[in-house]
């Protein structure tokens, strides 16, 4: 059996205020290609199908026109966990209408294995569906299942509890995975992830994720990585978009497990072309360096994070002129050079104090010329300080 892992679309996710809508839908469409050319049989996404529990109209329309292309009219099995960006409620809304065409769509953990037929691979997928176990949904949903003592017990010990519970009851003929949208420690996070563990409260080892599991298929970090402590085979696949500049330049990917009942599990990562770059920019040279990048077209269909080192503060005018002359670049952040303070203090020393405050006004407010009264108000501060220190001498 051929399963493709996925997890983080994030649907609705902007960039600082910016669309990535159209990219997400490049990547849902690049995903349906990948599982028709690569012979998936099932599909396998571990959590954060939205940004937010309450997300646009139009990123939901397009999740399910993308189940609904990924799953084939239900040839081809589905299975969707919530993340802790979802709402489960939301999320699992529309599982009457869903799981006849073999979309599975799991808002809150389960207690048991949930088993689909798998008819292009003429076995049984059986998954462990843990999906996002926040504190309160594991003791909601498997209060029944585990006495009062384990609620009460460490988060790590509950999960591993409830993982070994579902198991349990894996179907022995079956391919057997779990998934899950959890953090695992040791796991490499980026900036643009919505923390799930409070001062290590909602950390999971290694360890504990289940032992007899051909795969875990994990959700919630955005860089691919493999669980190297895990018992079993266990893999974030990451997010199919660069949602921060902390993650520029990574490498974005999808995960295919080949699996068969009683065996152990093999996995290929295979690379995604969809989306925009993220990449950052740093003239060291000043904004003349940025204007010959931009004459030369560098990265014109990326989004840019801009460093500038300058001796003087950039004007609005000049802002707004490099944003015109690339659509992409989301911040400009200056770098003033430090210069020597003796070589500063003699400057300072040959400019009236009148004209130094004007400058140091516009650099304050971004270019703005201070007016005649707010000068002679700071000159008449000047010379009352100055007469200040003359008496004390």
């Amino acid at each position: 059996m051929r399963i493709l892992h996925t997890a983080d679309w994030h649907l609705g996710k902007t960039l600082e205020g910016r669309s990535r809508l159209k990219e997400q839908e490049d990547f849902l469409d690049e995903l349906a290609r990948i599982v028709k050319d690569e012979k998936i049989d099932a599909v396998v996404m571990a959590g954060d199908a939205f940004d937010t529990v309450n997300p646009p109209a139009l990123a939901e329309q397009l999740f399910y026109e993308s189940l609904s292309a990924l799953s084939d009219k239900g040839r081809r099995p589905v299975v969707v966990i919530a993340g802790n960006h979802d709402n489960p409620d939301r999320l699992s809304a529309a599982s009457p209408l869903t799981t006849d065409h073999g979309i599975h769509l799991i808002g809150y953990p389960k207690a048991e294995p949930v088993d689909i037929e798998v008819a292009s691979a003429g076995e049984i997928l059986s998954v462990a569906a843990l999906a996002y176990p926040s504190e309160s949904r594991l003791n909601e949903v498997l209060s029944e299942a585990f006495d009062e003592k384990l609620l009460r017990d460490q988060y790590d010990e509950k999960i591993k509890q409830t993982f070994q519970h579902m198991s349990r009851k894996f179907r022995k003929d079956a391919v057997q995975i779990a998934a899950s949208h959890i953090y695992v420690a040791g796991g490499s996070q980026t900036d643009s992830e919505r923390p799930i563990e409070v001062g290590g409260a909602y950390t999971v080892a290694a360890e504990s994720l289940p032992e007899n599991a051909a795969y875990v298929a994990l959700g919630h970090l955005h860089r691919p990585q493999t669980i190297k402590r895990a018992r079993t085979l266990a893999r974030y696949s990451g997010s199919p978009l660069a949602y921060s500049f902390s993650e520029a330049g990574y490498a974005k990917s999808v995960t295919v497990v080949e699996a068969a009942p009683g065996e152990a599990a093999s996995w290929e990562e295979v690379f995604l072309s969809s989306g925009k770059p993220l990449v950052k920019w740093k003239a060291e040279e000043g904004i003349s360096q940025v204007y010959s990048w931009l004459e030369e077209g560098r990265d014109k269909n990326a989004w840019v994070d801009l460093e500038i080192h300058l001796t003087d503060q950039l004007s609005i005018e000049e802002i707004h002129r490099l944003r015109k002359a690339h659509q992409g670049i989301i911040h400009i952040r200056p770098v003033f050079q430090d210069i020597p303070s003796v070589k500063r203090t003699a400057q300072s020393q040959s400019v009236p104090i009148e004209e130094r405050f004007k400058k140091f006004y516009e650099r304050q407010t971004g270019g703005a010329i201070p007016d005649d009264e707010t000068v002679k108000l700071f000159m008449e501060l000047a010379s009352g300080m100055e007469l200040e220190e003359g008496d004390d001498t």
